[in-house]
C-alpha cells in the first residue's frame, strides 16, 4: 500500500512539473542546503576562490593604474599597498583583507582613498559570504536526517490527539520518556466506529514532533 510517509520517517511524496530555474534561485539558501555533499563543498571553495580571485585582480589593477608596480623598487615611492608588486602578492592580500589574518607585511596606506574604498567594500561583501557559506554548512551538518534511525514507536497510536494546547498543557519534556493517551468521547474522531469496524479499516499515522530541545 503506498504511504505518504515511509516508517523510517522519511517522506514519500515527490513534487514533479519543477523544471523552472528560478524556482530554485529564488531560495539559493534551501537550494545550497539540500544539495548533495560534494557539490555543496565544491560550490563553498569555488565562491571563496573567485571572490579571493575577484578582489586580488582589483588590488592589481589599482597598483597597476597608480604605478606602484613600475616603481615597486623605488624607496621614496609611496604605493597603494607595500609589497604589493604582483598579481600573485595582491592575490595573498585579497586572502589576508578578507580572512582578517593581517600578517604585517602587505599593508594598505593612508594615501590610496580608492584602496581604502576597495577595503570597506570588501570586508562588507566577505562577511555576507562568510555568513551565506558558514550558515550553510551549518545548517547542513545539523540536519536531523539520521535521528529518525534513533526514535522508537509503539504499537498503539490514533489521530487527532489534543493533548491541551488550548490550556498549554502541551509543552512536553521530550527528554523522558512520555506516554500520550486519546480518550475516545463526543470529540474523538473514532467516537462513531465501532472496534470491529476499527480492526478493518486501514490507518496511516503521521507523527510530527515541533521541539527546541537539543536531545529531539
Amino acid at each position: 500500500r503506498q504511504r505518504y510517509v515511509q516508517k523510517d520517517g522519511k517522506c514519500n511524496v515527490h513534487h514533479g512539473n519543477v523544471k523552472e530555474t528560478y524556482r530554485y534561485l529564488s531560495d539559493l539558501f534551501t537550494t545550497l542546503v539540500d544539495l548533495r555533499w560534494r557539490f555543496s563543498l565544491l560550490i563553498f571553495t569555488l565562491v571563496y576562490v573567485v571572490n579571493w580571485l575577484f578582489f586580488g585582480f582589483l588590488w592589481w589593477l589599482i597598483a597597476l593604474i597608480r604605478g606602484d608596480l613600475v616603481h615597486a623598487d623605488d624607496e621614496g615611492w609611496t604605493p597603494c599597498v607595500e609589497n604589493l608588486n604582483s598579481f600573485v602578492s595582491a592575490f595573498l592580500f585579497s586572502i589576508e583583507t578578507e580572512t582578517t589574518i593581517g600578517y604585517g607585511y602587505r599593508v594598505i596606506t593612508e594615501k590610496c582613498p580608492e584602496g581604502i574604498i576597495l577595503l570597506l567594500v570588501q570586508a562588507i561583501l566577505g562577511s555576507i559570504v562568510n555568513a551565506m557559506m558558514v550558515g550553510c554548512m551549518f545548517v547542513k551538518i545539523s540536519q536531523p536526517k539520521n535521528r529518525a534511525e534513533t526514535l522508537m514507536f509503539s504499537h498503539k497510536a490514533v489521530i487527532s490527539i489534543n493533548i491541551g494546547f488550548d490550556t498549554g498543557d502541551d509543552r512536553l519534556f521530550l527528554v523522558s520518556p512520555l506516554i500520550i493517551s486519546h480518550e475516545i468521547n463526543e470529540k474523538s474522531p473514532f467516537w462513531e466506529m465501532s472496534l470491529a469496524q476499527m480492526e478493518k479499516e486501514e490507518f496511516e499515522i503521521v507523527v510530527i514532533l515541533e521541539g527546541m530541545v537539543e536531545a529531539t
